[in-house]
This record gives C-alpha cells, structure tokens and sequence, in this order.
C-alpha cells in the first residue's frame, strides 16, 4: 500500500467520524430548538430558514425524500408552531413554507450558542490556520460534489 492510499483511508476514516459527530450534535441542537424536535426535521426546519419561503416540493428535492415524509415533517413542525404555510401568491394551489419568529428566535440562540462553543475548541487555533483549514474543507466538499453532480 503506498503513503498516498494509507492517507486516503486515514481521510476516509476522519471523514466518518466527522459523520458520526454532526449526526450526534444535529441531535443536541434539534432537542435545543425544541424537546420534540427530530433531528430531520431540524434540518427541514434550518434548510426553509435559510431559502424560505419554499414549497414543500423543494425540500424533497433538496433533501431526496419523497412527498410523504416531508409533509409528515412539514405538519409536525407547523404543530410544534416553527413553520407556518401560507398561500403562494404566484400559485393559489400551492403553500408557501416560512418559519415562524418563534423558530427564527430559538435557531438564533442555537447559533449563537454553537459559534461560541466552537470559538472556545479552536482558540489554539491561529487564524491563518483556521482559515486554511475552510479553504481546504472548501475544496475538498468542491471535489466531492463535482464527482455527484457528473
């Protein structure tokens, strides 16, 4: 086996446990936005803050899941009062998702809470080697994606 393929597997390992831990804290921070949060449904929840208002169509093709498990996750999520669904003034058939000032606010402090922490796990760190470290995390997903979307 030559240096470059044992580095490839030491990548492929660190890559996994990196899996393992965003699963782990996806977890954490669905139960810090709300106790009966799933953690699919948190990243419903953080996907329609970011690109809302949406369709729930667009969150199955963003997240490759059919019709019927996000409506499932979208009518949990409207229950527990973060998303709310309006008219889409464009298509009166259709629903706009949006979340709710409640949502914005818990999210809020979820954020504020993880770059604190994050900040107090890197403060060894200089900033040049942060930096490089997202450049380099930043290609990396780049090479990743290009490979999918060919």
């Amino acid at each position: 086996m030559t240096a470059r393929e044992d580095t490839l597997r030491a990548l492929e390992s660190e890559v996994g446990v990196l899996i393992r831990r965003v699963r782990r804290v996806i977890g954490v921070r669905a139960r810090a936005v709300h106790d009966e949060l799933q953690p699919a449904s948190y990243l419903i929840l953080t996907s329609v803050e970011r690109e809302g208002p949406v369709r729930a169509s667009a969150i199955s093709e963003q997240f490759d899941l059919d019709k019927g498990a996000v409506s499932r996750h979208v009518k949990h999520l409207i229950s527990l009062g973060l998303l709310a669904d309006e008219k889409d003034p464009a298509d009166a058939r259709a629903t706009l998702l949006t979340v709710t000032d409640e949502a914005r606010t818990r999210l809020a402090d979820v954020v504020a809470h993880r770059q604190k922490g994050l900040s107090e796990r890197l403060a060894e760190w200089s900033d040049e080697e942060l930096a490089s470290f997202v450049g380099e995390l930043s290609r990396y997903n780049s090479a990743l994606n290009a490979t999918i979307d060919a």
